[in-house]
């Protein structure tokens, strides 16, 4: 088995955005150096806001429900995460999610807070919300990243319960998989997302999270993007954060989500930089870019958006003063 075909095999059909706040898309941002966030900006209310990978309402929802309460960006992105990874229906994160070619769910999480401090857990098994174990690495822990049955250990000693995360509907779209593919190691193309959550507080501060069960029928024991720091999820509180969905391989390859920062610092805006971040996956020599999905979603200090994908299909939800607005936008390819 060759590497090279291994990933030709992942795709994803798109990717969406869900956003909390009073602002719209930065797409038509004019170029400005990142400046500290006002009290103007708070007055005009364009904080608190939260976005994410994806049209996840009822995460998104609860975590403007946890800023508008006066709550901080890390408990907002922190609770936010948790409704997609107890949602069994979601089968790409948490309780639910498709497993590993050998029938097990496993789960990669991580979550960064404004001091920078970070927390992350890879190959967790047999707990629910893997970015809440996350927040206690990096909490009750001289670590950064837990991994396996240390993980899970660790887990249940902060109280965590042990549940059965493979449910009946993912236990047989597994078992149709097995016939299909004779258990060749063949990335699934069908279902293998992340949830990615970027907020700022009514403070202008700034966190993130990010939690996924990763491919679905990967091999055992691979870990994509999600959990790891700089790759998956990126937050300067200084100048922004963003946090990346779709083949993780490919994301790792450049650090993307520190890129996407790094480029803010240096004066991009959040769209500017999640475009130039793609577009290095794009023009690397032999890119086979068409046949995988990657997508960043990234906000600054001042309170833009930015998000851009290979093959872009965005649903985005907007949050404000009780107005839930969707907005979709059409299908197009640029690179």
């Amino acid at each position: 088995m060759k590497r090279r075909n291994f990933i030709k095999n992942a795709s994803l059909t798109g990717v969406g955005i869900a956003v909390g706040s009073a602002l719209a898309s930065c797409a038509e941002s004019k170029k400005e150096a990142i400046t500290p966030i006002s009290e103007d900006a708070v007055q005009k209310g364009t904080l608190p806001l939260v976005i994410a990978t994806w049209d996840v309402k009822n995460a998104t929802a609860k975590a403007w429900e946890v800023l508008q309460s006066g709550g901080t960006a890390l408990d907002a992105v922190e609770q936010g995460c948790m409704i997609e990874e107890a949602n069994e229906k979601g089968q790409s994160v948490g309780k639910g999610g498709l497993p590993d070619r050998d029938g097990k769910v496993t789960l990669d999480a991580c979550i960064m807070n404004k001091e920078g401090n970070c927390g992350s857990v890879v190959y967790l098994q047999n707990i629910t919300h893997a970015v809440s174990v996350a927040r206690k690495v990096m909490e009750e822990t001289p670590h950064v990243m837990l991994a396996g049955k240390g993980a899970e250990q660790f887990a249940y000693d902060q109280g965590f319960q042990k549940e059965n995360l493979l449910t009946e509907a993912s236990k047989k779209a597994w078992e149709d998989w097995q016939v299909k593919s004779e258990y060749k190691p063949i990335i699934n193309i069908e279902n293998h997302d992340t949830i990615g959550m970027l907020a700022i507080d009514k403070n202008g501060d700034i966190s993130g999270a990010c939690t996924t069960s990763g491919l679905a029928y990967k091999m055992a024991g691979r870990v994509g993007d999600s959990p790891i720091i700089g790759s998956g999820l990126f937050v300067d509180n200084e100048v922004g954060a963003a946090v990346a969905t779709g083949l993780g391989e490919e994301v790792v390859k450049t650090v993307g989500s520190f890129l996407v920062v790094e480029l803010m610092r240096q004066g991009k805006t959040p769209q500017e930089a999640c475009e130039e971040a793609i577009s290095r996956i794009v023009s690397k020599p032999n890119s086979d870019y068409k046949n995988f999905q990657v997508g960043y979603i990234a906000i600054n200090k001042k309170g833009e958006t930015g998000y851009f994908a290979i093959h872009q299909y965005f649903s985005m939800t907007k949050y404000q003063a009780g107005n839930n607005e969707n907005i979709q936008s059409e299908y197009f390819n640029k690179s």
